[in-house]
């Protein structure tokens, strides 16, 4: 099993920045794909950003060139860098994990095929 932790949530101001993390522990040796994803109110979890255990990147068309996803393999930790950010982005913000099996190629976490989850951080962004 792997437990994941997100923490850095909070509000904060449109234009502003917040970076997420995740701290993984568990079995970690065991997890492949990491990524983040969003559930604002009465809307649907949405993939934000995924990263691959060799370091390859997705992104959400609404976050390109504002947030960037990284991992640290040796803490164990993977972050989600928010910049400029906008009212929309408000969301409960979850971390995810997904084992050995399912292939980055696969896409498969774009519809949040993950075996473990956080138990997500709420994202405030003020107008």
């Amino acid at each position: 099993q792997v437990r994941l932790v997100e923490s850095g949530g909070g509000l904060v101001q449109a234009g502003g920045s917040l970076r997420l993390s995740c701290a993984a522990s568990g079995s970690i040796s065991s997890v492949n794909i990491m990524a983040w994803y969003r559930q604002a109110p009465e809307k649907q979890r949405e993939l934000v950003a995924a990263i691959s255990s060799g370091g390859s990147t997705d992104y959400t068309d609404s976050v390109k060139g504002r947030f960037t996803i990284s991992r640290d393999n040796v803490k164990s930790t993977v972050y989600l860098q928010m910049n400029s950010l906008e009212s929309e982005d408000t969301a409960v913000y979850y971390c995810a994990a997904d084992r050995m099996g399912r292939p980055y190629s696969s896409g498969a976490y774009r519809f949040g095929l993950m075996d473990y989850w956080g138990q997500g951080t709420p994202v405030t962004v003020s107008s």
